[in-house]
């Protein structure tokens, strides 16, 4: 059975996460509903040279051709497409990841404000007992910060902050960016082998 994940890129720093997190999607088989910030294309740019298209057609179209998408398997909406899917507890997906997450979109998560697309998205997951997992890239982290996510997480929300390990002795940036988006795949139940596992045999 083909699993439906929402992904929702924010305007923290750490694109390079989200999108080879939606390249593994997309390679696995699932199906993907795509949402990304205005400030998230800014993001996309300074770390990327990534322009992502403000309009969801071209996104779509975009992402499809680059990572060789089935028909029908990727959908991007826009911020305020309120009759998106995802928007309705009615047609909600298998699980979400916000990634990378803002503390802004961490906050008014946490607070229920729902104000735009991908904060009524989470909280649709988080009011149907839905997999959520958001994955902030914010260092010192204030007591506001940790009250954010601790609130979170007694909701049923995963915590998993953008921190790469060391074991498997990464040789690239993209290696420390596998590591995390391994842990994603892994929390979302989706098999992987980006990254050597712990205490595994060298081949």
């Amino acid at each position: 059975m083909t699993r439906t994940i929402t992904l929702a890129f924010t305007g923290a720093s750490g694109m390079p996460y989200g999108v080879r997190l939606l390249e593994q999607l997309l390679s696995s088989g699932a199906r993907v509903y795509l949402a990304y910030s205005q400030v998230a294309q800014v993001v996309a740019r300074q770390e990327l040279d990534l322009a992502l298209p403000s309009r969801a057609s071209e996104a779509e179209a975009f992402f499809s051709e680059k990572f060789n998408a089935k028909a029908g398997q990727l959908s991007v909406f826009g911020r305020e497409e309120w009759f998106a899917p995802i928007a309705s507890g009615s047609s909600a997906p298998d699980a979400m990841v916000i990634c990378p997450c803002t503390m802004g979109t961490l906050a008014a998560v946490a607070a229920g404000l729902a104000q735009n697309l991908i904060e009524r998205a989470a909280d649709v997951m988080l009011k149907e007992g839905r997999p959520l997992i958001l994955v902030p890239r914010e260092t010192p982290l204030s007591a506001i910060h940790l009250e954010n996510m601790l609130r979170l997480a007694r909701a049923g929300a995963a915590i998993l902050p953008a921190n790469p390990g060391f074991y498997h002795h990464p040789a690239s940036v993209q290696d420390l960016v596998d590591f995390v988006v391994a842990r994603v795949l892994d929390r979302l139940g989706i098999e992987n082998g980006l990254v050597k596992r712990w205490g595994a045999e060298e081949p």
